[in-house]
Formats: structure tokens, C-alpha cells, sequence
């Protein structure tokens, strides 16, 4: 059983409207808690948000978005259901992979559809190859999935049972690229099925094998548009929390808490209020600023971070996916470029992301948005990131590169089109509070996973403080950071899984 706050808890502030915190300020009203809600923006999303300038909506944050069942677990929290909230759509084509080669690739939900596409590129011995991966991505995903991912872990004793067993049994602690490599020859699929590595912020080379299940939530079980954007998710959390009677102070910096002895009584805001609390959830991605006592056991380690560009164009960029990977021709030498050399990629790989394909909400007649993802070294030296790229002088000279790449990618006339753009660096990652400059927080090396990353409720410090966010237990990603935001509530509240629902199980998404 895992620890839960001790003494009262009817009075909670949760510092931070993002996803976490909303997951969490949910579950916390739906079992009765007087929660209040402190967020420094001007409204909710945290990471996930939105900038919307001559009549395109841009979201700044994620852009795919998986696993919509902890979104409407959330919101059954308070009595709503999730089509009350918000409209989802199913992706038929998850990603569109193009290759330096020239070819591409349709990833599909439907594992049939997916088969036919690779075995007309690749053959059928990779067809069938990938039909035998994918189920031992489902049975990979099934033993993290309890072990891991989906519950609070105090100790590495925690781990210890049949699945950890099974998982070692499977390889899943040796290294994602030769797991990878065991099941595919052809080096387009060991791609596609290795680079959501960087999601972990690690290296295919460096992650371990169970990293691979990462991919089953975005190839395997499918991903979903949200209509009005990405941020229409996190609003919709907020509005049903509000309803329910949660609190919101916006536009309000959390100064101190304060407290004495092992707890904290109160919050205390930049506007000189105090906010009473029997307990605090605290969301932020460095908790060790705000919370007294907290120290972390070791040395962090970040993710590499990245250059969003976010573009609205006058143009309609006929025949492009919702989202497409775009790879480079180098591979290992450009993750050695990120996460050792503190350079950005010589031959970089985009995420490029369109969703006015799916949903003409977000921009004009005749405009399409898009947000181009450039993953850089983070400003941290000792993740290998470089504090001394100059970002202010770069990021003009880079944006232009990502998108000269872009155009000899197929992209062409994009450049000349854009009338309106955003662009995130590391240094404005720095300034909205990320540690390292990097959105992806904590990378997931073997030392910051499971029972070695962060606990919801940790050891040092306050005994009613609680943390949920990327920084955390489970992890990084929006699902990850949801299912944070109910482990920091079960620590408040104590495990109730009666009617709580987990992440959906490989091929039932499509039917929620």
C-alpha cells in the first residue's frame, strides 16, 4: 500500500492549471476536498497552450494527443462525460513517416491497413514482422502498464512480482535499438519504431527496451484530435472543474508555503494573500524552489529540448498528413549531436504537425496552421545540453534552416506563405519556468524511472505536500502527466479504484 498524506486533508490548493493539476483538482472534488486552484497564466493548460493571432489558433504545446480515456476517467470524477466536454476524432492515418529516400509511410490505427502499407513498401516479411511486433508491443505495454506506469512507488521493492519477471524474461532492460533491430531489417521501421525514444529523453541507443511501449499509445491504440486544438482539453477540464466547485485563481504567482515543523498551512500568493490548506499539490517542473525541505536524490538529468515554430499560412498545402515525421538521412550521429555534443541536428528529424487537415476551426479560408517541431540540445551541461548557445542571435538563422529543410521535403511554397508565427526556444522554455529550457522535463534514463524518479509524495520535506507533473511518477507526456495528477489525489485520498478506468488496453480505443 502506498503511503498517503497523514492527518487532515480537507482543504487542498493545487499550485499549477495544467493537465496534471487539473487531473488531480478533479479527482480531489469528485471525493468531497475543498480545492482551490493557483496558476500564474492567465487561464488553464500549463504546457498545453494556445496563441491565436488573425484567425489562427496555434497550439503551443503538445500536438498529439493519446489515450483520451484518462481525460474522461477525469471528468467522471465530478459526474461529466467527456462528448458533454469536448468533440474527438479518430485519426485514420496516426502519423505519415517520409524518409530521406523519398518514400513514405501511412501509419494506421487499424493494424490490418498498417500491414498493407508496409508490406507494399518494405515486403511481406516485414508486414508480417510487424504484425508479431506490435502484439509484443501489447504484451510489453500490458507488464508496464501495473508494474510501472499506473499506480504510486515508494521503493524499488514496489517492482517485485510476476510482471517485473516477465519483463526481464522479455528483454525489456537492454537496449531499445537492438530490441528494435531483433524484429526489423529494414532500417525505415527500426526508425519509426525507435524515435519516440526522444519523447523520454534519451537516445534509442542509450533507452531501454521497455521504452518501446511508447510507441503502442501513438502507432499501437491510436491518436485523437481534439476540435478547437489540443488546449480545448485542458479547458474542458477546467470548465467541468469549476462547475463542480473547484476554485481558480489565475494570473497568481505562488510566492512560499508556509508552514511549521512537517507541515504546511497555507499558501501564500504574490498579491499577499494566504491561502489556508490542509494540503498542497504541488505541480512545477523544479518543486526543490517552492517547496521547503524537498532536495532531489541525485544529480537531474533532462531531456533534450526543443525549437517549435508555429505557423499560420495562406495556403493550402494539398495532399499532407495531420501529422508527419520527417526523417533526416543521419540517425545515430544526430542523437550524439543532441544529447552529448550540445548541438543542434545537422540533418534534423521534424515533427511537423497540421491539424486544420482534421479540423477547419483553426485557421482561415485558404490558410492551414502547422507547428514544426526541431529537437535541440537543452541548457543544461551536465545533460549534455550547451548553456552558451546564443538562441536570441539563432533562432532567425534556425528557423530558416528547418524550413529550407522542410520545403526540399516536399513542403514546398510554405515558407512564402506564412503570415503569422510563434516560435519557442530553450531560452523562452527557461523563462515559462522549465528547468533546463526543455518542455520533455526529466529524461527517462534507467535512474529517473519507476521507483528511482520522483515519488508523488516524497520523503524530504513537508508531509502534506504532494507533487504531480512531468517531473514525476509516471512521467513525461500527456498521458503520463494525467495519470500523475490521479496518483498525487490517491495520495490524499487514499487508492479508490472503484469506477476508476486506466489506460485503455492495445485496440479498444477506437470503441470509447
Amino acid at each position: 500500500m502506498a503511503r498517503t498524506v497523514p492527518g487532515r486533508t480537507d482543504r487542498v490548493v493545487v499550485v499549477g492549471a495544467g493537465l496534471a493539476g487539473l487531473s488531480a483538482a478533479l479527482r480531489l472534488r469528485g471525493a468531497g476536498r475543498e480545492v482551490t486552484v493557483v496558476e500564474r497564466a492567465p487561464g488553464p493548460g500549463g504546457r498545453a497552450g494556445r496563441v491565436e493571432l488573425r484567425g489562427y489558433a496555434l497550439d503551443t504545446g503538445p500536438s498529439v494527443f493519446t489515450a483520451p480515456e484518462l481525460v474522461a476517467d477525469a471528468l467522471a470524477a465530478v459526474g461529466e462525460k467527456p462528448e458533454h466536454r469536448l468533440t474527438l476524432v479518430p485519426l485514420e492515418t496516426t502519423y505519415r513517416a517520409r524518409f530521406a529516400d523519398g518514400s513514405h509511410l501511412d501509419v494506421h490505427a487499424d493494424v490490418d491497413a498498417f500491414a498493407a502499407e508496409v508490406e507494399a513498401l518494405c515486403g511481406p516479411g516485414e508486414a508480417a514482422a510487424l504484425r508479431r511486433y506490435l502484439a509484443d508491443l501489447a504484451e510489453l505495454y500490458r507488464l508496464q502498464l501495473s508494474t510501472f506506469i499506473d499506480r504510486n512507488l515508494d521503493t524499488p521493492l514496489d517492482l517485485l512480482g510476476p510482471e517485473l519477471v516477465a519483463l526481464v524474461r522479455r528483454g525489456g532492460f537492454g537496449r531499445l535499438s537492438r530490441h528494435v533491430e531483433r524484429h526489423f531489417t529494414d532500417d525505415r521501421l527500426r526508425r519509426l519504431f525507435s524515435f519516440q525514444a526522444l519523447y523520454a529523453g534519451v537516445s534509442p541507443y542509450r533507452a531501454i527496451a521497455a521504452y518501446a511501449v511508447i510507441a503502442q499509445l501513438d502507432i499501437g491504440a491510436g491518436v485523437w484530435h481534439p476540435v478547437g486544438g489540443i488546449a480545448a482539453v485542458p479547458r474542458a477540464m477546467a470548465a467541468a472543474a469549476a462547475d463542480a466547485g473547484v476554485e481558480f485563481r489565475y494570473g497568481t504567482s505562488v510566492e512560499r508555503l508556509d508552514g511549521a515543523g512537517r507541515r504546511v498551512t497555507g499558501v501564500l500568493t504574490d498579491d499577499g494573500e494566504r491561502l489556508p490548506a490542509d494540503v498542497v499539490v504541488v505541480t512545477v517542473d523544479s518543486p526543490e524552489r517552492l517547496v521547503p525541505g524537498f532536495a532531489r536524490r541525485r544529480r537531474p538529468v533532462y531531456s533534450p529540448s526543443c525549437v517549435a515554430l508555429h505557423v499560420g499560412v495562406r495556403a493550402e498545402l494539398p495532399g499532407q498528413a495531420h501529422h508527419t515525421i520527417s526523417f533526416g538521412a543521419a540517425w545515430r550521429e544526430v542523437f550524439a549531436e543532441l544529447t552529448r555534443d550540445g548541438r543542434p541536428m545537422s540533418d534534423p528529424s521534424l515533427l511537423v504537425s497540421m491539424p486544420s487537415v482534421t479540423d477547419r476551426s483553426l485557421a482561415p479560408d485558404g490558410g492551414q496552421v502547422l507547428s514544426i517541431v526541431a529537437p535541440t540540445p537543452n541548457l543544461d551541461p551536465g545533460s549534455g545540453g550547451n548553456p552558451d548557445l546564443d538562441w536570441t542571435t539563432l533562432t532567425p538563422r534556425y528557423r530558416e534552416e528547418v524550413l529550407a529543410a522542410l520545403e526540399g521535403r516536399g513542403w514546398t511554397g510554405l515558407t512564402a506563405a506564412i503570415e503569422v508565427e510563434h516560435v519557442d526556444t530553450p531560452l523562452t522554455w527557461a523563462a515559462q519556468g522549465m528547468a533546463a529550457g526543455t518542455p520533455f522535463a526529466l529524461a527517462h534514463t534507467f535512474g529517473q524511472t519507476g521507483p528511482f524518479r520522483t515519488p508523488t509524495l516524497p520523503r524530504r520535506g513537508p508531509e502534506n505536500v504532494v507533487l504531480a507533473g512531468s517531473s514525476v511518477q509516471p512521467g513525461v507526456g500527456v498521458p503520463m502527466v494525467v495519470i500523475s495528477g490521479r496518483l498525487a489525489a490517491e495520495r490524499i485520498t487514499g487508492p479508490s479504484r472503484a469506477g476508476v478506468a486506466t489506460m485503455a488496453p492495445p485496440g479498444t480505443a477506437r470503441t470509447r
